[in-house]
């Protein structure tokens, strides 16, 4: 992994952790924003390891580095396999063809930085 990637990777998460300044503003979109997520990603007739699958490989698709990041972190802490993971990923390339393999370049990247691959 290079050190750009490295250094993207964790603003991303810095980023991401002072976002929820939103909570101490009491704002209702963010309150009710992840409300939803907490439901759309918790387990019923599919589990939530395979939801995060799902959102790594629509990620890729849509391009969402942030997305990226946190989903495939979210799914290797429910128990994803690097095969898994990867197979998300190729399934991103298929649903997004030529421009999804630019993005796959940073989910590979994630997976360097959490140690997965």
């Amino acid at each position: 992994m290079n050190n750009d990637d490295k250094q993207k990777i964790e603003s991303i998460i810095e980023g991401r952790e002072k976002s929820h300044i939103f909570f101490s503003q009491n704002s209702k979109v963010y309150e009710h924003f992840t409300k939803m997520e907490k439901a759309a990603f918790s387990d019923n007739a599919l589990s939530r390891m395979h939801k995060e699958l799902i959102a790594v490989g629509i990620s890729v698709v849509i391009d969402c580095e942030s997305c990226m990041q946190w989903h495939i972190k979210q799914a290797y802490d429910c128990g994803a396999s690097k095969e898994q993971l990867l197979e998300a990923i190729e399934v991103g390339i298929e649903m997004g063809g030529g421009p999804a393999t630019v993005s796959t370049r940073f989910a590979l990247a994630v997976l360097e930085y959490y140690k997965i691959i």
